[in-house]
């Protein structure tokens, strides 16, 4: 619960200090007093929006801290021990608002951010205003609600899950799917160039071995010339290169009996003559092998004309050209298996809409059985709260479609009298009645909710005598499970408060403060006179107000 509320330089307040309690606490003063303006800054401490507007004028900054003590078990208080913050002497938040825009934020004692607040404290504290009554005319609210009651947390923790599971499923499946066309066209055109370059049967290093026979093919005449020359010039003629060489080669020889000196040189001059003569050779045989055939040239020159063709268009190189072969091979495979793929994407839709299914029917009928209880809960608490034939049944209906909740719409009906049929709340409630619908809700949410402090700012709007003192009476009831906070004008109400706390509003050399007081004794009487009879309230009104604290006692 909320042990101390500490705030300073904030709105009209300079500084004040609020000691909290277990039960019911009321916070009364005259209109414009200010009282809700603890409201807002405990709404600080959840987390929601801050400004330089709220700072205090001639501060630098507004600052609000509490302490909260947290039960043993609750699930805040285990995440934020988790987290390294300190919790077991209390949690102790501060929040700074400066106006140079560079606020901090303390939450067991380490640095938090505003998120962190509302994952925290916004859990632990739950604020009902009158704006909130029309959030419960939201249908999404109502949803909220009735799976609060139904304790289905687990179940839609699952079902956000399941959901996702199936869009993305979806997702995959379209994505897959809408280029089917754009598949087929690419299919036809890879078809095309496999074919093309399969027909060809391109080699490697086919185009410069075409070339070079092109060339021969061309010059034959030339290179018959040369080839033949050069035989008969190295070998076959009568005064050939071979054979004046042997000439030397022999009267060297004869020389080098009488001088070895020179058998070297007549090594030399063999070896040089075994090598022309091999060289002759050479070009007799590619002389022989020369023949100029028009036919074949044409088929070479076609043939690079159709490998130029397709290396243009694959790669630029012969060795590109293959691989692109290979390639094309590779992605036709992938391609071949598009059904398949379809297939799957199709069953994995399949199997996550199975189970959206069903866990949408596990959650729907969990939703239904709470829905009859709530409202039967809610029809007892309004019959308290002065509406006998008040009833708020509560509709549970199927939508087509599943979303991140379920496929359920729910819907607040009410029928403010017997005999009357229901219609939705958001079309036919007063302001007292969705007043107390609201309190309804409360009351049967007191044993389930996480919060651990209920804040009610003025929500008794609308209604008054009898039915504020039996509001008053449920408030004490539910702080029986919760600790309570009322901001409340009713002298019915604040007669059952545990604790009392007044705000009261003095304008001192121009300048306007906001003070808190804890009321105790004969006070708390002086101050529900107050709010029976006015700033001066006679006799008969203290009387009444000592009646009412009597009765309330009791």
């Amino acid at each position: 619960m909320l042990n101390l509320l500490r705030v300073s330089g904030f709105a009209l307040i300079d500084e004040v200090e609020v000691p909290l309690g277990p039960g019911l606490t009321v916070i009364t003063g005259e209109t414009g007093a200010g009282k809700s303006i603890l409201v807002e800054a405990l709404g600080l401490l959840r987390g929601s929006r801050a400004s330089a507007e709220m700072i205090r004028a001639g501060c630098d900054e507004a600052r609000v801290e509490a302490v909260f003590e947290l039960p043993a078990g609750w699930e805040v208080r285990e995440r934020l021990l988790a987290e390294g913050r300190a919790v077991e002497d209390g949690l102790v938040v501060r929040r700074a608002v400066a106006r140079s825009g560079r606020g901090r934020i303390h939450l067991g004692g380490s640095l938090a951010s505003a998120a962190d607040l509302a994952a925290s404290v916004g859990k632990l504290v739950d604020i009902t205003s009158q704006h909130d009554q029309h959030l419960l005319t939201d249908a999404d609210s109502q949803l909220a609600i009735l799976d609060a009651f139904a304790g289905n947390s687990v179940a839609l923790v699952e079902v956000r899950e399941a959901y996702q599971a199936l869009s993305d499923a979806r997702a995959e499946l379209a994505s897959f799917d809408a280029d089917a066309r754009a598949r087929a066209e690419r299919e036809d055109l890879l078809r095309f160039q496999l074919s093309e370059l399969e027909q060809a049967e391109i080699q490697p290093g086919e185009d410069d071995v075409l070339r070079a026979e092109r060339e021969r093919t061309k010059g034959a005449e030339k290179f018959l010339a040369a080839c033949s020359r050069g035989e008969e010039v190295l070998y076959s003629s009568d005064d050939a290169v071979s054979g004046r060489i042997a000439g030397v080669a022999r009267e060297i020889a004869a020389l080098a009996q009488l001088d070895p000196a020179l058998l070297p040189v007549v090594e030399t001059l063999r070896s040089a003559q075994a090598q022309v003569e091999d060289s002759a050779g050479e070009l007799g045989r590619y002389a022989s092998s020369i023949r100029f055939d028009p036919e074949r040239l044409t088929e070479i020159e076609e043939r690079l004309f159709l490998i130029g063709r397709l290396i243009r268009k694959h790669g630029g190189s012969v060795a590109a050209a293959i691989e692109r072969r290979e390639a094309i091979s590779r992605e036709l495979a992938a391609l071949g298996s598009f059904e398949e793929g379809l297939a799957a994407r199709k069953a994995a839709v399949e199997v996550a809409m199975k189970r959206m299914t069903a866990l949408c029917e596990q959650i729907s009928e969990q939703r239904r059985k709470a829905a009859r209880v709530l409202g039967r809960r809610m029809d007892e608490t309004l019959r308290d709260l002065g509406l006998a034939g008040a009833r708020v049944p509560i509709a549970v209906e199927d939508r087509d479609e599943p979303g991140p909740r379920g496929k359920d719409r729910v819907r607040f009906l009410f029928a403010p009298n017997r005999g009357e049929e229901p219609r939705p709340l958001d079309r036919i409630a007063s302001g007292g009645e969705l007043s107390r619908v609201m309190l309804a809700v409360k009351q049967a949410l007191a044993k389930e909710d996480e919060a651990l402090t209920y804040v009610f700012d003025e929500v008794d709007s609308g209604v008054g005598g009898g039915t504020a003192e039996v509001i008053g009476r449920m408030l004490k009831s539910t702080a029986a499970h919760r600790q309570v906070l009322v901001v409340t004008h009713l002298p019915q109400i604040a007669a059952f408060a545990d604790h009392h706390i007044s705000v009261t509003k003095e304008t001192s050399k121009g300048r306007t403060t906001i003070h808190v007081a804890v009321l105790t004794g004969a006070e708390r009487g002086d101050e529900i006179a107050r709010m029976l009879g006015g700033s001066s309230p006679s006799p008969e009104a203290a009387a009444h107000a000592d009646e009412m604290l009597r009765r309330a006692r009791s």
